[in-house]
């Protein structure tokens, strides 16, 4: 009964945006969690290059590439899908403190990146990208939970013990800012669908570790690109079916843009492991690779 009690008595909500505030400078919790995304993925992958023989400072200077690109596309990316509302608050524009950045976005940026990184360096492209990718997808588990502290990316209305309470008025800047979808204003509580992607990120997170290591057993070394495409298909497969529950996702018309997004992502992850493995091809790179799908390197 005083469990039973204590598990009623327990409300999911976020504490707020905000860390602290002296003055004028504040520290947000979404701010502090992509910052530190960026920190743990880049050990992650420093650490993944060591295993394949790679110099790990080749992925420290590839992160301050994917860091610049990334969260600028992040933003443009909901900005231009939320235009009417932005075009209401133009200096809101550069707030991304105040959440609002597309994964989507942020991929595309990260990806363009590491090509041109890849024809600077004379690397190869996917190779890059199977180290980047686990970090990636953990980043992602990590920065959903800004979803959570700022009130937002929630599903529909719930009554399932793990709940979101999402409250009806926020305070920023000393202005009321509505969270609650209109319609739904008297309504509490919510499918907390941040979470649920964050799970299923660690999820994807852990067969794509499983897949890294099986060659470090004896097994044969995965050919390159097997770990991008399986984190596209992975992660497209989740948002795909997460996105349906969204209240406050970005449209193009009847379209949510994100699910649309997630079936390109599968129909060409798929297509790319069937090249691989069914047709025994190699993915066109920036250096060639042999037979077996693996980069010759001086001294190997």
């Amino acid at each position: 009964m005083i469990i039973s009690n204590l598990f009623l008595a327990f409300q999911f909500t976020s504490p707020g945006p905000i860390i602290f505030q002296i003055g004028s400078f504040t520290v947000r919790w979404y701010g502090l969690l992509i910052a530190f995304a960026v920190l743990i993925g880049v050990t992650l992958s420093q650490y993944l290059a060591k295993k394949r023989q790679l110099d790990p400072d080749i992925m420290g200077d590839l992160a301050i590439w994917l860091v610049v690109a990334a969260i600028p596309c992040a933003r443009l990316y909901y900005v231009i899908f939320q235009w009417s509302e932005y075009a209401q608050r133009p200096g809101d524009i550069i707030a991304i403190w105040k959440g609002g950045i597309a994964i989507h976005g942020a991929i595309i940026g990260g990806v363009l990146a590491t090509l041109i990184f890849a024809k600077v360096k004379k690397l190869s492209f996917w190779q890059l990208l199977d180290l980047v990718v686990p970090s990636a997808i953990l980043g992602q588990a990590i920065g959903r939970w800004g979803n959570f502290f700022n009130s937002e990316a929630f599903g529909p209305p719930t009554d399932l013990p793990w709940k979101l309470y999402i409250p009806k008025y926020v305070i920023e800047n000393g202005q009321s800012i509505a969270r609650r979808p209109l319609g739904f204003e008297n309504i509490e509580y919510y499918h907390p669908t941040f979470l649920y992607e964050s799970l299923w990120d660690l999820f994807v997170l852990g067969i794509l570790i499983f897949l890294f290591f099986r060659g470090l057993k004896g097994k044969p070394i995965l050919k390159l690109g097997t770990l991008a495409l399986v984190y596209m298909v992975g992660y497209s497969a989740g948002r795909f079916w997460i996105e349906a529950l969204r209240t406050d996702s970005l449209m193009l018309g009847s379209l949510r843009i994100a699910q649309v997004i997630s079936m390109v992502g599968i129909c060409l992850g798929v297509a790319g492991l069937i090249w691989l493995y069914l047709f025994k091809r190699n993915l066109p790179d920036i250096l060639p690779a042999n037979s077996e799908g693996k980069i010759d390197f001086p001294g190997d």
